[in-house]
C-alpha cells in the first residue's frame, strides 16, 4: 500500500502538469516558487492563475461548440460562471471578459450583482445573463 502525499498525487493525476513543474525538489507554479510564497505568506495558499480563467471559459466554451455542431443541437448555450466557485472581484472581472452568464444562488450573490453593476463591471443590460437558481 502506497502511503505518501505525492504517491497519492502520482495514482491520481497527470503530474507534473502544464501548470505545476518540480525543479531541484520545489514545486512551482507557472515559474513561480511556492516554497517562497509559503515561506512568506504561510499555508495553506490558494492560488489564482487569471489567464487560466479565460483560457479555461474559452475551451468549455470551444468543446462545448464542437459538440454543438457535431450532434446538431438545435438548443442554446450558455456558459455561466458559478459566482459561489470564486466571488473576488478581480477574478469576476476576468471571467466577464470572456461573454459569459453567472449563476447566482444565495442573496450573498445578489450583493455581489450589485456591486459588480455599481463599478460598472457588469452592464445592467446584461441582467438577461444572469441565471437564478
Amino acid at each position: 500500500m502506497k502511503i505518501k502525499y505525492l504517491d497519492l498525487i502520482e495514482q491520481t493525476y497527470a503530474f507534473p502538469s502544464e501548470e505545476f513543474q518540480v525543479k531541484k525538489n520545489t514545486l512551482y507554479f507557472y515559474g513561480i516558487n511556492l516554497s517562497k510564497l509559503v515561506k512568506q505568506y504561510g499555508s495553506p495558499l490558494k492560488i489564482w492563475y487569471l489567464p487560466n480563467i479565460s483560457k479555461n471559459i474559452q475551451k468549455a466554451k470551444t468543446l462545448f461548440n464542437n459538440s454543438i455542431k457535431k450532434h446538431q443541437y438545435k438548443g442554446s448555450y450558455h456558459y455561466c460562471y458559478c459566482t459561489k466557485s470564486s466571488h473576488f472581484s478581480f477574478v469576476l472581472k476576468e471571467a466577464l471578459k470572456n461573454d459569459i452568464h453567472l449563476e447566482t444562488s444565495s442573496a450573498f450573490d445578489l450583493k455581489i450583482i450589485e456591486k459588480l453593476i455599481a463599478n460598472n463591471t457588469l452592464s445592467p443590460q446584461k441582467k438577461n445573463h444572469l441565471q437564478w437558481v
